[in-house]
């Protein structure tokens, strides 16, 4: 759950320190070069125009990836029960907020059709571990 609020926290927290600094550096420079804090707080307020003209989307795109990858080995590192296929829904988490980071300066912004776009990707990990699991 720490790497839900802050990727690498997870990692701390399961005595992994490398790799938690690691994943608290790269949230910190990519929060800091996208300008991630006043984007979602734009978009918040209702000002999604401004949110898509002050983000800088070359470093944006990279904090889907980072986010998901601190939650899932996180997750891992945990469990002691390595399950098959448990990394799909993040990957397609991943992924799919990555397109709808693309997407977002045509239709709702940086924070609302990144976070539809990865719940969508999220309920397709899932089932494709259903299904390729039975």
């Amino acid at each position: 759950m720490w790497s839900i609020s802050f990727p690498g926290l997870g990692q701390l927290l399961n005595r992994k320190y490398i790799k938690g600094v690691l994943l608290i550096a790269l949230e910190v420079i990519i929060n800091l070069q996208s300008h991630l804090n006043k984007m979602i707080q734009r978009s918040f307020t209702g000002d999604v125009g401004r949110a898509i003209a002050e983000t800088d989307y070359q470093w944006l795109m990279y904090y889907p990836c980072v986010y998901m990858f601190g939650i899932w080995d996180a997750n891992r590192d945990a469990d002691d029960e390595l399950k098959p296929f448990a990394f799909l829904p993040f990957v397609f988490a991943s992924f799919s907020a990555t397109a709808g980071l693309i997407y977002s300066p045509y239709l709702l912004g940086p924070v609302w059709l990144a976070l539809i776009f990865c719940f969508f990707g999220v309920g397709v990990g899932i089932y494709l571990g259903k299904m390729i699991s039975n």
